[in-house]
């Protein structure tokens, strides 16, 4: 099928129909095989997950009643190394959902060339509604039933939505107590105290802001004449916003769940982030301050501003709204925040989208050094990691955009089949095991 059929197909979909995330994974390959000479044997291979383990989490909550969650973990490819990916607890989790995730992920390892495939875990609950000793009964119980299958050269998780450092310490914690053994290096996103890494944290927002400067700078678009957008304003949304408004850009538009806020003369970002952090829930919703007027997360999508950042779910960018995007470029810190079908709108607007598997890859890749210094128990100082992450980002972003002017492609076309043809690769050497 030609790129130019797909996409018509793309758009008779568009109309009417519940977005799955792994079919629109699967769509987004689709379009990057019409770019590569993968083989038919090798390409089915890649269309599909090694192991979708699912299962069932009984824990006893506060009340004494006994109530049964479900969990996922999938690992979709190892051809490159052990798999890496986080996990998420939130109500909406399907096992496409993680599926699609893990695919990502797999891409995403492979474009900034860490020698990791690529996997993703999920428990379908809201955390909000449980206490925090549930939540830790809930995280152990889920940490013993995928335990045979993750370990650090097998699967090593981390934080997504929803989950954080203490999640991940249990996770440590449950392991190593059935193991008999320390498995620090099970999980990354830990506590220092623990061994994690000095800068995890704003690992996924600082690969953004290093991102979002050097795709401004190919453009000629000076950061501190810039107007940035972001919508979701948790860990990366937050941390993005920080960073680039620290480095001279205009913060002029923030939403989450709650609602969002505009400000033409831009936010001191730092202020809502203190704001956020002893909110209830979390959330900007009940945000004051001098000049700002309240907006939906719908409107702020339509802000004519330089830069927008998708930070919060999947599938947010879609036919529905595609149209009334107004920003010169889109930097996809979220997973999948845009469908295929608003690719093709947005690519006839002429508006530059740096896709999630590079824009977003900063936490994987400061995973992959709290994991190297882990099994070499050697730990590094924080300026060090950033410096590291700086370079490593900065060398994806300028493959990405070598690879889009070689072959006259999008940077997400071209982010895809540098990826993808790396795994390919990875396959072809390992070749099929009988």
């Amino acid at each position: 099928m030609t790129a130019k059929r797909i996409t018509e197909v793309l758009q008779k979909k568009a109309v009417g129909i519940t977005i799955n995330p792994y079919q629109m994974m699967l769509q987004q390959l689709d379009l990057a095989r019409v770019h590569t000479s993968i083989p038919d044997g090798i390409w089915k291979i890649l269309r599909s997950p090694e192991r979708s383990l699912e299962v069932s989490i009984p824990i006893i909550r506060d009340d004494g009643e006994i109530e049964v969650f479900t969990g996922y973990r999938v690992q979709y490819s190892s051809a490159r190394g052990p798999c890496k990916g986080g996990i998420r607890y939130h109500p909406g989790v399907t096992l496409d959902e993680v599926k699609a995730l893990a695919g990502w992920m797999t891409w995403k390892c492979a474009v900034a060339n860490v020698p990791y495939g690529g996997a993703k875990g999920g428990v379908v609950c809201d955390p909000t509604r449980l206490s925090e000793r549930e939540v830790e009964r809930l995280t152990r119980c889920y940490t013993a039933r995928i335990l045979p299958i993750i370990g650090p050269k097998q699967d090593i998780p981390a934080p997504d939505v929803n989950t954080n450092a203490s999640i991940m310490n249990w996770i440590v914690d449950t392991a190593s107590q059935l193991r008999g053994e320390a498995v620090p290096g099970i999980v990354t996103g830990k506590s220092i105290e623990l061994g994690g890494a000095l800068g995890r944290v704003e690992a996924t927002g600082r690969g953004v802001m290093f991102i979002t400067i050097g795709v401004l700078q190919r453009l000629g678009i000076d950061l501190s004449h810039a107007t940035i957008a972001v919508q979701g304003f948790g860990n990366a949304g937050s941390v993005a916003a920080r960073l680039l408004s620290k480095q001279g850009g205009k913060v002029v538009g923030l939403s989450d769940i709650s609602g969002g806020y505009y400000c033409s003369e831009g936010f001191d970002v730092d202020d809502v982030v203190r704001y956020v952090k002893g909110s209830p829930g979390h959330l900007l919703a009940g945000y004051n301050a001098s000049g700002i007027e309240e907006i939906t997360n719908e409107e702020l999508f339509t802000l004519d501003v330089d830069v927008l950042i998708p930070a919060a779910l999947e599938a947010q960018i879609t036919s529905q709204n595609a149209a009334r995007v107004r920003a010169n470029v889109i930097i996809e810190a979220a997973n999948g925040p845009t469908t295929p079908e608003a690719d093709v709108i947005l690519a006839e607007n002429e508006i530059v989208v740096v896709p999630d598997i590079l824009a977003n890859a900063g936490g994987v890749v400061c995973s992959y050094f709290e994991w190297v210094q882990n099994i070499q128990c050697l730990p590094w100082e924080e300026e060090e990691t950033n410096q590291r992450l700086g370079k490593v980002m900065q060398r994806a972003l300028r493959e990405v955009l070598d690879l889009s002017k070689e072959r006259n492609i999008s940077l997400r076309l071209a982010a895809f089949v540098l990826g993808v043809e790396r795994v390919a690769q990875a396959a072809i050497l390992r070749g099929v095991f009988l």
